[in-house]
């Protein structure tokens, strides 16, 4: 049987990367993410397997579109054995009085809301298919652990994600949904690039920071998306071994 993945924020970064590891695997891949353009390059970049992949350009802030393209996926797939909840952002660096309402609801929008609407979806379908059962890794962060400065929204969204994830393990034990987190700490791509020239940290001090190649988040993903429904990796860290996480602040 086939295995069919979504993974959401698919059009760059890790979300690429690992679209194109799980496709790489003889995975069939529903490609969300806003933008049209970069989902076909993703796919496009899959060569062999680009026929197993599906660009649909979502929202995910929006729960209609979201159900629209979860739809779509099965649709064309058949069913869902893998959702990767990775759509999410940030603010630049800003103290709480600075975080404007709009700000702040745009970045609960995605990181939560949107997290929150994809579970969801996932959850339903795989809650009532046949063969029943599936796995949803959500992407959390460090900063569900540990913040910068600076970084109130981002914060607490990542907090919140860890929330979904217990919760919807829980749930998910009688219809063998297997829910797990891997928190990611400064792997190289566009979200991170600013880490190269410095960024803040708790003390004050602007320092660069150690990055890790992208391929270490795809090799953690597709542990988990590899492991038996009746076996799960809950919470994972996968991050760059000199990044100031252990003793942060």
């Amino acid at each position: 049987m086939n295995k069919v993945a979504i993974v959401t924020g698919a059009g760059s970064g890790i979300g690429r990367a690992c679209a194109l590891g799980l496709l790489g695997e003889g995975w069939q891949v529903g490609l969300i993410g806003r933008r049209a353009d970069a989902l076909q390059a993703t796919a496009e970049a899959a060569g062999d397997a680009q026929a197993n992949a599906l660009p649909v350009p979502c929202n995910v802030a929006d729960d209609g579109e979201v159900a629209a393209a979860f739809a779509k996926v099965v649709g064309k797939f058949g069913r869902l054995d893998l959702l990767f909840n990775n759509a999410g952002g940030g603010l630049q660096a800003k103290t709480p009085d600075e975080v404007g309402a709009e700000e702040w609801r745009q970045i609960v929008d995605v990181n939560l809301n949107g997290a929150f609407y994809c579970l969801s979806q996932a959850f339903k379908q795989m809650r009532h298919q046949q063969p029943m059962g599936g796995r949803i890794i959500n992407n959390g962060s460090i900063s569900a652990y540990a913040p910068r400065p600076g970084s109130i929204a981002y914060t607490a969204t990542k907090h919140a994600v860890s929330g979904l994830t217990k919760t919807a393990s829980l749930d998910g034990r009688p219809y063998d949904i297997a829910v797990g987190q891997i928190d990611i700490g400064n792997a190289a791509s566009e979200m991170t690039a600013r880490m190269v020239n410095g960024v803040m940290q708790a003390d004050g001090v602007v320092r660069p920071e150690p990055r890790m190649d992208l391929q270490a988040v795809v090799d953690t993903l597709l542990t988990m998306a590899r492991m038996p429904l009746d076996a799960n990796i809950l919470f994972t860290t996968v991050m760059a071994t000199k990044m100031p996480f252990v003793g942060r602040g």
